[in-house]
């Protein structure tokens, strides 16, 4: 008999619980009192248990009806998240979102942008994987991530749609023991190349063969961006940092920006970032959300796209 009880029965208990009459939860409810009355006796005669004491002006709990309330009110809850959840299958919100994240973007925009992504989609499950360079595309690619925020625009393939974001300067950069920052002049090609260059390397096979701003003959590839910062820090090589995540390390003199001639590393060097999607499979509101909450954080937060105007105004156009 159990299985014939109804979420409108539970409603109905809950409602007079919480206002604490019959009158009072029909008022609510916009029913009369009587047909509350009716469904609250229905239930006890369903569960075979008294749910209220009648004996005086109010109805009162029992401690039974206490302990089905609270049990009424888990079971309402999931209903109702079980009709959300229908609802946005429906209206096409992705139960679950996977994004690959660009290592070069500024990991404070990124949880900024997401902070109310439970809040918007409390359905939908988010999934993030932090990889560089063609590793950032290819999940996307093969269709294991729905979005991509990458900043290797030489690797981008026709079948990938792509949004601006941000621009982002890299700032070429050495402890300060290291030699080439006690330079006594702009550096030349020459003089990099002698010294070891910290560069990034693939965990994909898109950049297999590529060389992506390496000027030394000797180079050191690490797979993260941190390490390659740590190295730096401990003056084990040279080599480029996006600006916001070395701003603090040149503010305490923990890295010097290198001078380097403008022939050999241009002044106000970029990394322009993209949202990107396939074609074939453009994000869903979930999605749509995210890339847009992205932009306005940008927007809102030139530190961390700054290290000169030109990467401000680049990022803005």
């Amino acid at each position: 008999m159990l299985e014939a009880i109804t979420l409108d029965q539970m409603r109905t208990l809950v409602a007079a619980a919480d206002e604490g009459s019959f009158s009072a939860a029909a008022r609510k409810l916009d029913r009369a009192q009587s047909v509350v009355s009716q469904t609250i006796s229905g239930l006890e005669v369903r569960l075979k248990v008294t749910l209220f004491e009648r004996e005086g002006r109010y109805p009162i709990l029992t401690e039974a009806g206490a302990a089905l309330v609270n049990e009424a009110r888990a079971v309402l809850r999931q209903a109702d998240q079980f009709k959300a959840r229908a609802r946005d299958l429906a209206s096409g919100v992705e139960p679950e979102l996977s994004i690959a994240l660009d290592v070069m973007f500024p990991i404070e925009l990124f949880t900024a942008a997401v902070s109310d992504f439970e809040t918007m989609f409390p359905d939908t499950a988010l999934r993030v994987y932090v990889e560089n360079l063609g590793a950032v595309i290819q999940p996307v690619l093969d269709r294991r991530c729905s979005l991509a925020v990458s900043g290797t625009l030489p690797l981008f393939p026709p079948e990938l749609a792509r949004e601006r974001l941000i621009a982002l300067r890299l700032v070429p950069v050495a402890a300060p023991a290291h030699p080439l920052a006690r330079a006594p002049h702009p550096l030349s090609r020459d003089d990099l190349a002698g010294h070891i260059q910290l560069v990034l390397t693939d965990r994909s096979s898109l950049s297999e063969g590529k060389q992506y701003g390496v000027l030394a003959t000797r180079i050191w590839r690490l797979a993260d961006l941190g390490a390659k910062h740590a190295f730096l820090r401990a003056g084990l090589g040279w080599g480029s940092m996006p600006w916001p995540m070395v701003y603090g390390d040149l503010q305490s003199g923990r890295l010097i920006e290198l001078d380097i001639e403008r022939d050999t590393w241009p002044e106000g060097d970029q990394l322009a970032m993209f949202a990107l999607h396939r074609h074939d499979a453009p994000p869903g509101p979930a999605g749509r959300w995210l890339i847009e909450r992205l932009r306005d954080r940008v927007l809102q937060c030139p530190e961390q796209r700054e290290g000169g105007p030109a990467a401000v105004a680049a990022a803005a156009g």
